[in-house]
């Protein structure tokens, strides 16, 4: 079993989900905002499962989709972390970078500083020599988020979503990429 350590930056805490996490989790999986680049809201079973697929990586992989909350403030807020998609694309298998916050929290930054702590540990702890992440294009927040953290796009590698049907409005998505950083050398 390989189970992912709490992350925490100056404002974040970066951790493992609690049963006390539905709730606040379903509200934002209803959210109209939080659901425009998305395929629909969620039911609160919808949301209830997908928690629980989440929260099951834990005990799978060395990283995750961790629960985030604003440390002494606000307990839930959304999620930040990594997870392997589950289709088939040019740039698969691969591992994303992700996040999903509550509107009412978007414009702090909290995203930006919670995906750089994700990074950080996919790419010192857990070895990955890549990450990417992808939205579709109108999804100016995320794609801000990606070129903050240091991602960078190829308008050559879009692609149209294999889980959409031709003609849906949300097919046609942007992807973002970066690389681990090489080791500086200590030669001068």
């Amino acid at each position: 079993m390989n189970v992912s350590p709490d992350l925490r930056t100056d404002r974040l805490l970066l951790r493992r989900w609690e049963p006390a996490d539905r709730a606040p989790f379903a509200e934002l999986n209803a959210e109209p905002r939080v659901n425009k680049y998305l395929t629909g809201p969620l039911s609160q079973n919808q949301s209830d499962e997908l928690a629980a697929r989440i929260d099951a990586n834990f005990d799978r992989q060395g990283f995750v989709l961790w629960a985030v909350e604003v440390r002494n403030v606000i307990p839930f807020i959304g999620f930040i972390g990594l997870a392997v998609p589950r289709f088939k694309a040019h740039f698969t298998p691969c591992v994303e970078i992700g996040w999903r916050l509550s509107a009412d929290q978007w414009g702090r930054g909290y995203a930006t500083e919670g995906a750089r702590a994700a990074l950080a540990f996919c790419f010192d702890v857990v070895g990955l020599r890549e990450v990417v992440s992808f939205t579709v294009p109108a999804n100016l927040r995320s794609r801000r988020v990606m070129e903050k953290i240091g991602m960078k796009r190829d308008p050559g590698e879009d692609f149209d979503h294999p889980s959409l049907p031709a003609g849906h409005a949300l097919l046609r998505h942007v992807l973002y990429r970066i690389a681990c950083p090489q080791p500086r050398s200590n030669s001068t």
